[in-house]
């Protein structure tokens, strides 16, 4: 049967149209692509336009249908994978009342530090409140972009948006009320807020929490399963979409639950890695694990009674599109006789892969140059909106090479640095799954190898892990597999890469340097950035 996954990412949307079979690998059939509009506001702000995911969805959904001359009846189910700590706050009509505030948002900082971080502090926090969040959610709203904030400021610097808001919702759970009618999050959606109460029995937003956060409990939806029915396709919604009137809705989840399931990642112990937009570090655990200074918590997966200690980097792949757009791509040839679109079009090559072409025989450590990647701030395992993307040690005799070699390892070993601090609280698997458009070019499933010392796994379809774990989550719902943990041998591998043992000796000589970088710099990012 054909199912339709929406993989809603930070910049764009894409429909992928799969075909699933009872206990049988997740097949690939088609997807199409979106783009949408994400606004960096002066005041630390990050908003999208709700209407466009929208948008970007009908229209998606309508070109994938005619591709693969497939009726709307053929469509069995839809489902999403998304960006995950947004606020998106509507009307009782499903409406939103403002733009979407992103996951990068971090214009709440007064919140935080009046609500969170006054009075008796450990690990600079409240000490009273620290202990209750981490009693109750096993988590705590330590990072100025969690959602409570957004939602804290709102309330104090929009009043009248406050008025008009019935529900509070994440961004997949605003396509599944704008397709069903139903406002209802996924468990993954309702503990991201982190207000969420996750011990035994529980699976509630807590009241404790939100008198403590100053959250309205009135605008907090139902909570229901990933994989379970929200609701079949309304008639408006239908007529939009061209799919059929009744078509189940499934809940779906975040990226940061899905994109394991889709990577294979779903038995207790295994851990992926992703390196989209963004980038992190994740391992299943049976119960959950924290660590307050280091920024790491357990968040709750997509499969009940699981979660994944998770590590954030706000922008991993995200770093490569700037070095793309930024450093001198004619010093490499791209634009050598004005020959760059003939060229790539010619080879059907995209500009990323004639960049890792270029780039292969840079050695590890590029030539001594380092790069930072925090490009719009760190959560992991440093707390720090303030601190930014910096080149070190640069030469005389440096070049764009060695520039753009470095961009993929100082990515690479901040997720060393996010697995190290991981792994004090517990063992990463010796093989590591890798998703992501990363995991596309082989230098950098390579690199990451050898920075890690790990053997690395990339997965079909690396870039769609996402759609694919909302696909299996689907064929869950709807019968086809008993369980999340059961799809995993429906997820094929693409490539296997070991580390190289000269190159990983190399780059744990690096990973010192690479560490200090942020410890001698703190103070200046913050004189730069907003803080003195």
């Amino acid at each position: 049967m054909y199912v339709i996954a929406y993989d809603v990412g930070t910049t764009g949307l894409k429909s992928c149209l799969f075909r699933i079979e009872k206990n049988w690998p997740i097949e690939l059939v088609a997807g199409e692509m979106q783009d949408y509009d994400l606004y960096i506001l002066e005041n630390g702000g990050v908003e999208q336009d709700p209407e466009q995911w929208w948008d970007a969805m009908c229209i998606t959904t309508k070109r994938l249908l005619e591709k693969a001359k497939l009726a709307k009846e053929d469509i069995k189910g839809i489902s999403f994978c998304a960006q995950m700590q947004a606020v998106v706050l509507v009307d009782e009509q499903g409406q939103p009342v403002r733009n979407a505030m992103s996951y990068m948002d971090n214009r709440g900082k007064a919140q935080i530090e009046r609500i969170l971080k006054r009075g008796f502090k450990v690990a600079g926090m409240n000490a009273w409140k620290l202990l209750r969040s981490l009693q109750i959610s096993g988590a705590v709203s330590a990072s100025v972009k969690d959602p409570v904030w957004k939602y804290r400021w709102v309330a104090e610097n929009e009043p009248q948006t406050l008025s008009r808001i019935y529900k509070w919702l994440d961004v997949k759970d605003f396509l599944v009320c704008r397709a069903s009618g139903k406002f209802v999050m996924s468990e993954d959606s309702a503990f991201s807020t982190l207000i969420y109460d996750t011990r035994k029995g529980r699976k509630c937003f807590s009241k404790t929490l939100c008198n403590m956060m100053g959250v309205d409990m009135k605008h907090l939806p139902e909570i229901i399963s990933s994989s379970d029915e929200a609701g079949g396709i309304i008639e408006r919604a239908a007529e939009e979409l061209g799919l059929a009137q009744g078509t189940p809705v499934f809940s779906g989840g975040g990226d940061a639950s899905l994109i394991g399931v889709g990577a294979g990642a779903v038995k207790e112990g295994d851990t992926h890695i992703y390196m989209g937009t963004s980038g992190w570090v994740s391992t299943v655990i049976g119960k959950q694990k924290l660590d307050v200074g280091s920024m790491i918590a357990s968040i709750v997966g997509a499969d009940p009674g699981k979660f994944n200690c998770f590590a954030e980097l706000e922008t991993a792949g995200k770093c490569l599109e700037w070095a793309r757009d930024h450093i001198g791509l004619d010093e490499i040839g791209l634009f050598s006789e004005k020959k760059f679109v003939e060229d790539i079009e010619s080879n059907k090559k995209n500009v990323y892969s004639v960049i890792m072409e270029r780039i292969e025989d840079v050695p590890a450590g590029s030539n001594g140059v380092m790069f930072t990647p925090w490009l719009h701030g760190n959560r992991c395992p440093f707390e720090d909106p303030d601190s930014r993307g910096m080149f070190f040690n640069l030469g005389i005799e440096t070049t764009a090479l060695d520039m753009i070699h470095a961009v993929i390892e100082g990515v690479c070993l901040h997720l060393k640095w996010q697995m190290s601090a991981m792994e004090k609280l517990i063992r990463s698997s010796d093989v590591i799954r890798f998703a992501g458009g990363g995991a596309l070019a082989e230098l950098t499933c390579q690199i990451l190898a050898d920075v890690l010392g790990k053997k690395i796994e990339a997965v079909e379809n690396p870039q769609n892990a996402g759609a694919v774990g909302a696909a299996a989550i689907m064929s869950v719902g709807l019968g086809l597999m008993g369980s999340i943990e059961s799809t995993g041998k429906s997820i094929p591998i693409a490539g296997e890469y070991l580390p190289r043992k000269e190159n990983t000796k190399k780059y744990e000589s690096l990973f010192g340097v690479f560490k200090d970088l942020y410890k001698n710099n703190k103070k200046s990012f913050g004189a730069l950035n907003g803080r003195s």
